[in-house]
């Protein structure tokens, strides 16, 4: 039904889209990633965030926690380098790194650069890696 009212009513396809994934988070808890977003939402203080879990665009048995792309809009991240802001979340998140998560594609903007963008994130690539594929 959702993904029907998602198809059918512009400008609903976003909503719909979080509602279903939160009404999904309710059946598959997702510890990784909540333990991601609870870590950059407490330190980074982000005007906008994200957190997309694109294990299932890999090799990875159904419901894993291994590739993650995060999105941060920080005020944090001003007069600091783009490899610093990098440094900054991947120490953030080491235990994660160190226990299972094998991926992890960062976006880190100040909200004035989050401003004059598109407010969009470029899709990953397809896996080209991994058994099978």
């Amino acid at each position: 039904m959702l993904r029907f009212l998602a198809r059918k009513t512009p400008g609903y396809n976003f909503s719909c889209n979080q509602l279903f994934r939160n009404m999904t988070d309710l059946v598959h808890p997702k510890p990784v990633e909540t333990s991601i977003r609870k870590k950059l939402k407490e330190t980074f203080l982000p005007t906008h965030m994200d957190v997309l879990n694109e294990s299932y665009m890999h090799n990875v048995p159904k419901g894993a926690e291994t590739h993650f792309k995060v999105v941060v809009v920080s005020d944090k991240f001003t007069d600091l380098p783009l490899i610093k802001r990098h440094r900054m979340v991947m120490d953030l998140l080491s235990d994660e790194l160190e226990n299972g998560v094998h991926a992890l594609s960062i976006v880190a903007k100040t909200p004035s650069q989050w401003e004059i963008s598109d407010k969009s994130v470029k899709p990953s690539p397809n896996c080209r890696g991994g058994f099978g594929k």
